[in-house]
């Protein structure tokens, strides 16, 4: 199904309204083919009938079903390694030193189907050792797609999707399930919260500041405006001295945010 120029703009409008993400025109392509297998399972004729029936269903589960279909899950273990490496370094034992009361608070943001969010666990056991079980090591994970979510609670993976880990981490912190695939070890998935949130809620649902905040490669998706944004209200989310990853492609405009820049995609509240 051929969608038109006019419904795709008024989608877009209302993807970029309700939930921060931006589908510049040349993405049109892309939704077409996303949404057609949806559309015909549903009988719909058209992408606006689409939109009328995912706003009317109070329950949300068209919203999510949408929103599982249009945004991308791309993520592995150890993505972008060089962050880990200064969460060991410099970030830890900052942290080791300076939380009094031992209860760490980690977030990952837009953690996709999981490989994030388990990366900094297993960092995190393998930091502490044997003090681990005298602090609160538990991260919050996020994303909203529900689908991606589905996937990272499971803690299935590949096999083969483990090869960039530490050999040791993959003989400690995985359990074969097959010949083709391996499951999360059970200390280090009961070490994750996964919940569904969307970044552009107002307020953010959080109660507590965070020491460590990873939202990478989701600023992609917005505008300037929505990323501004987005920063300015991570940064009251974060603990003083706490620091912010954002994805190698991403930025802040250093003239705005109240972040100090650390080093690219690397941020500090100073």
């Amino acid at each position: 199904m051929e969608i038109s120029h006019q419904e795709f703009r008024q989608f877009a409008d209302y993807i970029r309204t309700n939930y921060g993400i931006h589908f510049k025109s040349e993405k049109k392509a892309l939704i077409e083919g996303r949404l057609n297998q949806v559309f015909s399972t549903l009988n719909i004729k058209s992408l606006s009938e689409y939109m009328e029936y995912v706003q009317a269903d109070k329950s949300g589960q068209a919203a999510v079903q949408m929103l599982n279909r249009i945004t991308t899950n791309y993520t592995f273990f150890l993505r972008e390694a060089a962050h880990f490496e200064f969460m060991k370094t410099t970030v830890l034992p900052y942290l080791k030193a300076n939380v009094k009361n031992k209860d760490l608070r980690i977030w990952s943001a837009a953690c996709s189907t999981g490989e994030e969010p388990y990366t900094i666990a297993m960092l995190l056991d393998e930091y502490f050792g044997l003090e681990k079980k005298e602090w609160d090591t538990k991260l919050l994970a996020t994303d909203i797609s529900q689908g991606a979510l589905e996937i990272a609670k499971a803690g299935i993976y590949e096999t083969a999707r483990l090869s960039d880990l530490p050999e040791s981490w993959r003989k400690k912190y995985f359990k074969p399930l097959d010949d083709k695939r391996s499951i999360v070890a059970e200390n280090i998935r009961n070490e994750v919260v996964f919940g569904a949130l969307n970044l552009h809620a107002k307020p953010l649902p959080l109660r507590q500041k965070l020491h460590v905040i990873f939202c990478r490669n989701v600023m992609i998706y917005f505008d300037n405006a929505t990323k501004t944004l987005l920063a300015e209200r991570l940064y009251d989310l974060t603990e003083q001295g706490g620091y912010l990853f954002i994805g190698h492609s991403e930025g802040l405009n250093r003239e705005s945010t109240r972040y100090k820049y650390i080093k690219p995609s690397v941020y500090r509240k100073e």
